[in-house]
């Protein structure tokens, strides 16, 4: 378990993945549930086609708290959500808060019957893990909020307008300094975290941009989003750690 193997796996609606793919550990993040951009029947059917021990919700899986902007296929993956949390199900489900569903803790126990967790870390095959979501470590955004709100109504608005796959919002993504900037600066100081708490591997959303690195024996990995053409997320099991696509 020394890296993250970029795009092993493609999971999705086209049936690519074999059903049931057992990992024990499933990580999505930035579902953004509520936004027009939000991928809730991607994300279902990829949780469906796999079993896990431990499921982590790693931030901003709701857009905001208002329940009113979630259409159905939102409810739907909630409900699916909300039965992964019965104890019966033999899941552990956990919900790491970040910038967009960080008031979800006053409901949260009503709501999915979980807590909302504000960093986890669990220890797997003699190896620590850190799951947080990330925002924490951005400081452009606490110091620029009305210019990186605007900056994410354009881009939600050329999504939106251009549809799937979203090609001219990932190249402007892909070509945006200050995105790209604030990508790497996210994962240096996730790892300088890491590091101060002998965490060997440190997971983030946050970004929307998916992304390893490494310093010394601590290894950064970002999960991505679901808001994105493909959308990503990361699992782990006894083969290491992956980062798979959802076309």
């Amino acid at each position: 378990m020394d890296g993250l193997l970029h795009t092993p796996n493609t999971a999705g609606l086209n049936g690519a993945l074999p059903a049931r793919k057992a990992v024990d550990t499933l990580i999505v993040s930035d579902v953004h549930l509520g936004s027009n951009v939000s991928r809730p029947d991607a994300l279902l059917e990829t949780l469906k086609q796999h079993t896990f021990r431990q499921l982590i919700l790693l931030g901003d899986i709701l857009d905001d708290v208002d329940f009113h902007r979630l259409q159905r296929p939102h409810w739907n993956l909630l409900h699916y959500l909300r039965r992964l949390c019965l104890p019966d199900s033999g899941v552990k489900v956990v919900w790491v808060e970040g910038n967009h569903d960080r008031l979800l803790f006053r409901i949260s126990r009503s709501f999915l019957g979980i807590d909302i967790h504000t960093r986890y870390q669990w220890t797997y095959q003699n190896r620590t893990f850190m799951a947080l979501h990330g925002h924490q470590f951005d400081t452009f955004l606490p110091r620029h909020p009305v210019v990186t709100e605007a900056a994410c109504s354009v881009y939600r608005a050329i999504q939106s307008l251009e549809g799937t796959p979203f090609r001219v919002s990932r190249f402007l993504k892909r070509r945006t300094k200050l995105w790209l900037e604030m990508s790497e600066h996210v994962g240096q100081r996730a790892l300088a975290y890491a590091k101060k708490r002998n965490v060997d591997h440190i997971f983030c959303g946050h970004t929307h941009q998916p992304f390893s690195s490494a310093s010394g024996s601590v290894a950064y990995h970002n999960t991505g989003c679901w808001t994105d053409w493909p959308a990503t997320f990361i699992t782990v099991g006894d083969y290491g750690i992956e980062l798979n696509e959802c076309p």
